[in-house]
């Protein structure tokens, strides 16, 4: 006999109490679902991260060197690797700085330039539609020039103001400075694009 003024509780129909069930069942997937969710965008943002610290390296271009292909102010993605080839735009490391200038020659090639800045690569001119100004600029190299084994021939674009493999103390870079080459620009937005 239930104690005066204490009600026996009312035990729900087991309709309801399916409902309920249902409902935190339900809650509990959903965390579930949130968790996994959550989980998986964290790994992907690390695995991102990772590839793009190992794989891409940003630079905001400073100087006029490669003008007009990229100018000050610029930002480009490096991708790294050591496979390059004739014509890509590249960056090394150079007194501590990545330098961007563009493949001329590799190993064996004769590299030569005369005094209007036409280039020659194993005797044949090469055809520059990103050069606006040719110029033998500053060179203290005489040429004909053959690149040494396991080296890189570069110019920047901007023949005139370019500091390069014309002048000594910079030289030929070496595999082993090579962080690189230019495959994308992106920025400023509307000069975003891929670059060859």
């Amino acid at each position: 006999m239930a104690a005066k003024g204490r009600k026996t509780p009312e035990i729900p129909p087991i309709k309801e109490l399916q409902e309920e069930l249902a409902r935190e069942q339900a809650k509990h997937r959903f965390r579930k679902s949130l968790w996994n969710i959550t989980v998986g965008l964290i790994v992907a943002a690390a695995v991102t991260a990772l590839v793009a610290t190992r794989l891409l390296v940003l630079i905001r271009i400073e100087g006029s060197s490669m003008e007009p292909a990229l100018k000050t102010g610029e930002v480009v993605l490096l991708h790294q690797t050591k496979n390059v080839e004739k014509g890509d735009v590249i960056g090394f490391y150079y007194g501590g700085h990545i330098l961007l200038k563009r493949v001329i020659g590799t190993a064996g090639d004769q590299v030569g330039m005369d005094e209007k800045g036409n280039v020659y690569v194993n005797e044949e001119e090469m055809i520059e539609p990103y050069v606006i100004e040719g110029s033998l600029g500053k060179c203290d190299l005489e040429f004909p020039f053959r690149v040494p084994e396991g080296m890189f021939f570069v110019l920047g674009d901007n023949r005139p103001v370019s500091i390069d493999s014309r002048i000594r103390a910079i030289g030929c870079v070496e595999e082993n400075q090579i962080v690189g080459k230019v495959v994308f620009k992106a920025w400023p937005l509307e000069h975003m694009r891929i670059m060859r």
